[in-house]
């Protein structure tokens, strides 16, 4: 098969990605080893980026050759979040991983995709608790239960936008998702911090049509 060669404005859709991750350390979370975590890089690349970023701006991110990449970081950082949570908090398996990323999030990836990161983050097998034991004793999987039962916020920043006058301002999109129902409340504000934070959870309380009953969220406010 002929190799795959990167258009323009791929390289630079990439390299924005990847900016966005280094603000996200900066603006975010305040700590590299977490914004690591939540994007299922390591800190070795992370800094790689960084340091090209510092020398080069927004090219030095640009990918150095048109080679077809072969690695689990190709995939966007917010499919690789996914894909660690599922993981992590229900124990999905990647065909289960695969149907639900295209079922509820509109994420095609394959199966051995998917396998293939959670090899490259030593994911790809489950405690030995989760294999060996009963079914009845296992932790309790992944359901959909009633509406308002689980509801997850999340959290991200948004790249800096120029207004009229010229100046660049910073949002963040603060995201509410019912598993249940997938009803979704979004709403963006100019900070990311405690405050901003209870302002989200009392505006999603307030439009969501149902009692909300658990509420999941790895915001770090600053």
């Amino acid at each position: 098969m002929p190799e795959r060669v990167w258009s323009e404005k791929d390289l630079v859709r990439r390299a924005k990605r990847r900016l966005a991750v280094l603000r996200h350390a900066e603006e975010v979370s305040g700590n590299v080893a977490a914004t690591c975590r939540y994007y299922g890089i390591s800190r070795n690349i992370f800094y790689r980026w960084k340091r090209r970023y510092e020398d080069e701006g927004l090219d030095g991110l640009k990918d150095r050759s048109s080679a077809p990449l072969h690695c689990p970081t190709v995939t966007e950082p917010e499919v690789v979040t996914k894909i660690i949570h599922l993981r992590q908090h229900y124990h999905f398996g990647p065909m289960k991983i695969t149907f639900y990323l295209q079922r509820y999030h509109d994420v095609a990836i394959s199966q051995s995709t998917v396998w293939r990161i959670l090899k490259r983050l030593n994911m790809n097998r489950l405690p030995a608790s989760q294999r060996y034991k009963r079914h009845k004793q296992r932790w309790k999987r992944y359901e959909k239960q009633r509406p308002g039962h689980h509801v997850q916020i999340d959290v991200k920043f948004i790249e800096p936008i120029t207004t009229a006058a010229g100046r660049r301002k910073r949002f963040y999109q603060y995201t509410a998702i019912d598993d249940c129902t997938r009803l979704r409340v979004l709403r963006v504000y100019p900070r990311s911090d405690q405050k901003t934070a209870i302002q989200f959870l009392d505006y999603v309380l307030s439009r969501l049509p149902f009692q909300v009953e658990k509420i999941q969220t790895d915001i770090q406010t600053q």
